[in-house]
């Protein structure tokens, strides 16, 4: 197994705090800029949350608000406040709290699995194989940074652009829109919850750029400030985080600082899996 996925999995196997209910601890993943990644918060805080509830009722939403950055040297608490227990939808409250102050805020909703209408928007056509596009390792393989390193190596997921990244200059036309593959590098236990974590922990690395695309910004911008600020996600159906999923991604507006992208997760057999939008602040030295 790759180190990055061992990592990974380590950091969404939360410990229950004895002697408190409903309260889990988990460690976080070392990362470049020393700051928790958002999508590991998104993961560990969905995974609290579920474990207080059957698994007969899988998550179909959640809404969550990143309140501070995190530290990746320390623990996070995370605390569950089971809101509502209904006939076939349950509601938990999660917060994720680093020496007592939160830093992650999420409300999630789970329902029991039901039969009912059933429609779904078709994944685009022409998007070509994964297996056509380059790795990760050949995209940074000459970049002497330690984000290129990162990006090429130290991941747990294979995360392939059809148009190409835009970590050192944005290739094609300023559009508002991308896609990519991304799969997890090793196979992963068969668990449904923990696909859809690791799903919302995948969710997280891309969804911004759309606005930086559509600005010709690279993530290289000397003075570029982003993080992000609300992460919704809506599981629609089941699938795996270990094979490819194709993430179309869209940026609708951006003003004051601020910028809205939406995004649909897609396996490869077209099927919709899940959609997310998240708004993040995006400061562009002058």
């Amino acid at each position: 197994m790759h180190d990055s996925v061992a990592a990974m999995l380590q950091a969404l196997t939360l410990r229950p705090e004895p002697g408190a209910a409903d309260t889990f601890v988990a460690t976080s993943i070392k990362m470049p800029h020393d700051r928790v990644f958002g999508g590991q918060v998104l993961a560990q805080t969905l995974i609290a949350a579920s474990a207080t509830v059957p698994s007969s009722r899988p998550v179909h939403s959640m809404h969550g608000y990143f309140l501070r950055p995190g530290d990746d040297t320390q623990p996070i608490e995370y605390s569950v406040d089971r809101i509502h227990d209904g006939r076939s939808f349950s509601t938990r409250r999660t917060q994720g709290l680093q020496k007592g102050v939160p830093i992650f805020s999420m409300i999630a909703s789970f329902q029991e699995v039901v039969p009912g209408l059933d429609h779904a928007e078709p994944m685009p056509a022409g998007i070509p194989d994964p297996e056509s596009l380059p790795e990760p390792a050949e995209l940074f393989a000459e970049l002497n940074h330690p984000r290129a390193s990162y990006w090429a190596a130290q991941r747990p997921f294979d995360i392939r652009y059809i148009n190409g990244p835009i970590y050192v200059d944005v290739p094609g036309p300023n559009v508002a829109h991308q896609a990519v593959w991304m799969r997890c590098l090793d196979q992963l236990p068969d668990d449904a919850s923990l696909h859809r974590a690791a799903l919302a922990y995948a969710s997280d690395y891309t969804i911004l750029e759309s606005i930086y695309r559509r600005h010709g910004v690279p993530w290289a911008t000397e003075g570029l400030r982003a993080a992000s600020l609300d992460h919704a996600m809506w599981f629609h159906r089941d699938g795996r985080a270990d094979e490819w999923v194709l993430y179309v991604q869209e940026s609708p507006s951006a003003q004051g600082g601020r910028g809205l992208c939406t995004g649909r997760l897609y396996a490869r057999d077209g099927t919709l899996l899940a959609s997310v939008a998240q708004e993040g602040m995006v400061r562009v030295p002058n």
